[in-house]
């Protein structure tokens, strides 16, 4: 059995897809891009803001899942340029307290509506 999880907290999905879908104790979350879901308004001249705006989206669908960033088992990071890498890394760092979950971050060439960093996660509800 799977459930839908949308949330008026995260972007609305630009897409024939939902924000997240639970399915047993998993919950796939789309990726996200830094899009401030109440204004709409994109984030594409500052990889650290985009990035921490990115995790608050993932952090409202999550939340709307009763789950919670110490859940996630596993993130991909997409990014346009891999030199943004480190500040990347930084903010994302800052949302796990421990046992960081699996990830991979990858370059690409481009990224729904020219964004720089997109990231989707897998979470276990306990």
């Amino acid at each position: 059995m799977k459930k839908v999880i949308n949330t008026a907290d995260a972007p609305a999905p630009i897409g024939p897809y939902n924000q997240a879908i639970v399915a047993d104790k998993f919950i796939f979350v789309s990726g996200q891009i830094p899009l401030h879901p109440f204004t709409g308004e994109l984030v594409t001249d500052d990889i650290t803001i985009a990035t921490n705006l990115v995790m608050e989206n993932i952090g409202a669908i999550l939340n709307e899942a009763k789950a919670h960033f110490n859940d996630i088992v596993k993130t991909t990071i997409f990014l346009t340029d891999l030199a943004d890498f480190a500040e990347v890394n930084e903010v994302y760092g800052t949302y796990f307290t421990d046992k960081h979950p699996a990830r991979e971050t990858v370059q690409v060439a481009a990224l729904p509506k020219g964004v720089s960093v997109e990231i989707s996660v897998i979470a276990v509800k306990a």
